[in-house]
């Protein structure tokens, strides 16, 4: 039976206190949905520094660790395949010890869903589609010079397959590192602050998307270390990580952005030879350069640099909510959420 606050004051004394709820220290660490956020997002991040703080010293003491990009930008297949390799494998292990910790099964972290091939298989053509227009139209305004081809014969197949290879190593990675756990996390922590404070069916979708703008932000920034980066590289960067996460709220999963950002980049990298992030590959099947000022051409950022960007990442945003309506498997279906008293 509920007992009204009348009831309940009317059934003590006059003049005595309402009875305080106990506190608890277990309260600080544990809220309604198991362990807080903040203290997930904490640990979550101190086990994968540490581990990536060890792997990458014992690495380093018994074989060389590949260089980064040299002085041109110009990066080779082991730097990608050794790096990205380690740094998945410590998050996914990180990924599963915390959800071994919480109780949760691992799928709901990004990487489940029940459309997992077709949703990366579509990914993967559109970034194809989408990055040749981009290069498309620079090249038909001139922004673009295509001076020939630098592979020939056996190489092409081997350095397409080895390129397509690492850049799906990338494209995990990257997606499962940002929008998988810590965005999972932080959008539980949010979505439950927003439910406390506004009481409001639409708390999941605030702490999602509030969770997006923060990982966006972020990501922008990471790509500004990257050798011959702009501006509007760094809010493409940006852009791109949000049209990432709009796929991911629309299907429950990372695949379709998984796929889409395997392309992408392998596009611009192998299949093009233009500059991504102003990174250029070692191995790539055209020769090309930017032409004209910057902000038109990319410059040494590649098309991402270039301002035609925008409204082909539109036309992506377009796509994603044409074609993956949102289901039963949508991101919010997947989040601990409670009913919310009217």
């Amino acid at each position: 039976m509920k007992t009204t606050n009348g009831d309940l004051a009317s059934s003590i004394p006059h003049g005595d206190p309402l009875p305080r709820q106990s506190f608890s220290v277990r309260n600080i660490f544990y809220g309604r949905d198991g362990l807080r956020a903040g203290w997930s997002l904490l640990l979550f991040i101190a086990i994968f520094a540490a581990i990536a703080f060890f792997v990458v010293a014992i690495a380093k003491r018994f074989h060389e660790w590949p260089a980064g990009a040299d002085n041109g930008g110009t990066i080779g297949l082991t730097t990608v395949f050794v790096g990205d390799s380690i740094l998945l494998a410590i998050a996914l292990f990180a990924t599963w010890i915390m959800s071994k910790i919480e109780g949760r099964p691992f799928s709901v972290y990004g990487l489940g869903g029940a459309r997992k091939l077709p949703n990366f298989l579509a990914g993967l053509a559109w970034g194809i589609l989408f990055l040749s227009l981009l290069v498309l139209i620079l090249w038909k305004a001139d922004f673009l010079v295509i001076a020939g081809r630098a592979l020939f014969g056996g190489d092409i197949l081997r350095y397409s397959t080895e390129w397509l290879a690492a850049f799906l190593l990338v494209a995990v990675f990257e997606e499962f590192l940002f929008r998988g756990y810590i965005q999972y996390t932080l959008t539980r922590g949010l979505a439950g602050f927003y439910r406390t404070a506004l009481k409001r069916p639409q708390s999941a979708a605030l702490g999602f998307w509030s969770s997006a703008i923060v990982w966006a932000a972020l990501f922008g920034f990471i790509h500004k270390g990257n050798p011959g980066e702009s501006p509007i590289g760094l809010v493409c960067a940006g852009l791109a990580s949000l049209l990432f996460s709009f796929s991911l709220w629309r299907t429950g999963s990372l695949w379709w952005a998984i796929g889409l950002h395997t392309a992408w980049d392998y596009s611009q990298s192998f299949l093009y030879g233009v500059g991504d992030s102003g990174n250029v590959m070692r191995q790539h099947l055209l020769i090309t350069h930017p032409s004209g000022a910057p902000l038109l051409s990319g410059g040494g950022t590649g098309p991402e640099g270039s301002i035609f960007v925008l409204p082909v990442m539109g036309l992506i945003v377009a796509i994603i909510w044409l074609t993956l309506p949102r289901t039963s498997q949508d991101y919010a279906a997947n989040l601990p959420m409670h009913r919310i008293e009217p």
